[in-house]
């Protein structure tokens, strides 16, 4: 091969050459992280537990139902959280579970309890293992100036359920007649309260309040006076797959056994 063709031919073979030894020599490139800074700048919502001593209003929660879920007394939550009577609160609001340190809670005025009552204070309460009938007649009871009367009729039984412990389980026909067990205000009606179903608590005076759990439908609203034997509800389906009514009573907070309170019924 001679002549122009020739000397191209060369010149192109020393042009490849040349281009692949500059490529050997030339350094390997750095690549660099990348960060997305509007994840990393963006800060973690702060997220509040519901067992690290606090609650986080929710809507339909009222300062009665918040006590009563976690079995204090509604006095002095709102007293922890500087709430006055009416007690309003509001939804995303942060309600303290227990006094902060150095704050003095006011203990609730004494209320000598009946004869009976005193005898069982530290039993736990007592759930009869057999079905009783409950009479159709309905008696009452006076205790602590309050006079009640049973809720509905219907036969107790017992269930292994932790809410069960609290108070009775009346079992009786679908749509049965629930009753206001002592005159008093609903202070709350709501489906909120894990494993009490549609629940009604009724406030009797500064120490007591009533709740009648697993109701079908609701015959009263938060607010309204309800006076003793007041039907204020229809029986529903209980936790146990049967019409039941779960009734408790609780004094400054904390569950006590509804056969103290109750009248002895007779057949």
């Amino acid at each position: 091969m001679t002549g122009p063709l020739a000397i191209r031919h060369y010149l192109f073979i020393s042009l490849v050459l040349l281009m692949a030894g500059c490529a050997r020599m030339a350094k390997a490139p750095v690549t660099t992280p990348v960060v997305d800074h509007s994840k990393a700048a963006a800060a973690p919502a702060r997220v509040v537990k519901q067992n690290q001593g606090v609650h986080l209003v929710r809507k339909g929660d009222t300062l009665y139902s918040i006590a009563w879920r976690y079995g204090e007394d509604y006095k002095e939550v709102a007293h922890w959280n500087g709430i006055r009577f009416p007690y309003v609160i509001y939804p995303g609001q942060v309600i303290r579970l227990k006094a902060l340190p150095g704050t003095a809670v006011p203990s609730p005025k004494p209320i000598p309890a009946p004869t009976s009552a005193r005898q069982a204070a530290a039993k736990q309460i007592q759930i009869p293992a057999e079905r009783i009938p409950i009479p159709q007649q309905q008696s009452v009871k006076t205790v602590d100036k309050l006079v009640w009367r049973w809720p509905t009729t219907g036969k107790l039984v017992r269930l292994n359920l932790p809410t069960s412990e609290k108070g009775l389980n009346i079992a009786g026909s679908m749509g049965q007649e629930i009753h206001a067990a002592a005159d008093g205000e609903v202070v709350y009606s709501g489906s909120g309260l894990l494993g009490y179903g549609k629940l009604i608590i009724i406030k009797h005076n500064d120490t007591y309040l009533s709740a009648y759990a697993h109701n079908d439908r609701v015959l009263i609203e938060e607010g309204m006076q309800v006076t003793i034997g007041q039907k204020i509800a229809t029986m529903g389906i209980g936790n146990n797959g049967k019409p039941l009514l779960h009734f408790e009573i609780r004094k400054d907070g904390k569950p006590v056994d509804p056969m103290l309170y109750l009248p002895v019924q007779r057949s």
